[in-house]
């Protein structure tokens, strides 16, 4: 049987390329490059929580770093480092060589240093810490949206949520609209490259991972400012289009989590320039409101009618 050192050398000890000293000691020792701040978040995943029992190993693996990616995404930051923390319930040597296949290859593609973390044995529970550099004052953050801004999100918003409506039974999808919406629950693509072309370009950004409704309200709250965003150009996949009238897909869209699209502010001025840098991110990056005098975000229809919803967005403890 494996020990917990075993584990750790044969699956996670990984030459590194951004490090001082990684994997094998008390901490790691890492040097920033002159004129850059370090921004750095951690992520908690709870089985049956935030992700399925059911869900294949490199699948989880991906995710487990993709979603902390995406908070560095949403800062402009240059991801660099990362630190694991891992539960599992017993030493399964075939579910550590899969999570570790997809963890890495995801680190690989951005060129991430895993530096260090921990093992124990109990109910399944990943926690990820990412770190990063970002050049000195020039962080994306939430707290600059202003009144006029326009307000952006990239890709498209709602396959996640819509696919664990339908694991959970609420929805029913087929076929490849089922195959499209787990993929993107269960594999999704931090946006870091469109981050960095948003530094100096966006007053204010987050990533969507609460839903769009609870994350854009993060920025209002922050930035002391409202938001008023037309359902009619929120996003959604083509696949998903078919069922954008649904009362759970609206919900979806603009409720449920799990895209890790960025939603961003700038001012209109930008928007030849926000259009242009969607060519070069090669993702489509779409205007669907504005930022306005007063608090927290209103929907409306295609009419212009206010839209209720219920459901502001994911909280671990409602």
């Amino acid at each position: 049987m494996l020990s917990e050192f075993d584990l750790i050398t044969r699956y996670f000890n990984r030459p590194t390329r951004h490090t001082v000293l990684g994997v094998g000691d008390d901490a790691a020792l890492l040097a920033l490059t002159p004129g850059h701040e370090l921004a750095a978040s951690t992520d908690t995943m709870v089985e049956g929580v935030h992700f399925f029992p059911d869900v294949e190993p490199d699948s989880l693996g991906h995710k487990a770093l993709a979603v902390n990616l995406s908070d560095l995404a949403a800062m402009g930051a240059t991801p660099k480092w990362t630190m694991l923390a891992l539960t599992i319930p017993k030493a399964d040597e075939t579910w550590l060589e899969d999570f570790a296949r997809g963890f890495f290859a995801l680190a690989a593609e951005h060129d991430v240093d895993l530096i260090g973390g921990d093992t124990a044995r109990g109910p399944r529970n990943i926690c990820v810490q990412i770190m990063g550099e970002v050049p000195h004052g020039r962080a994306l953050r939430r707290d600059g949206a202003k009144v006029g801004d326009d307000v952006w999100v990239s890709g498209h918003i709602g396959d996640a949520a819509a696919a664990v409506a339908h694991l959970k039974g609420d929805l029913r999808l087929r076929g490849s609209l089922l195959a499209h919406c787990l993929a993107r629950l269960n594999r999704p693509a931090p946006r870091v490259a469109l981050g960095r072309l948003l530094v100096g370009v966006a007053n204010s950004a987050i990533d969507i991972s609460d839903g769009l409704i609870a994350d854009l309200g993060h920025i209002c709250e922050r930035s002391a400012v409202g938001a008023a965003i037309e359902f009619a150009a929120v996003p959604c996949s083509a696949e998903l289009m078919p069922l954008r009238g649904q009362a759970l897909v609206i919900r979806a869209i603009l409720t449920g989590g799990d895209d890790y699209e960025l939603c961003f502010t700038a001012v209109a001025e930008r928007r030849s320039e926000i259009e242009a840098l969607s060519g070069q991110a090669g993702l489509a990056l779409t205007r669907i409101g504005s930022i306005v005098a007063g608090e927290g975000v209103e929907v409306v229809d295609p009419a212009g009618k206010p839209m209720s919803v219920k459901d502001g967005g994911f909280d671990h403890f409602r």
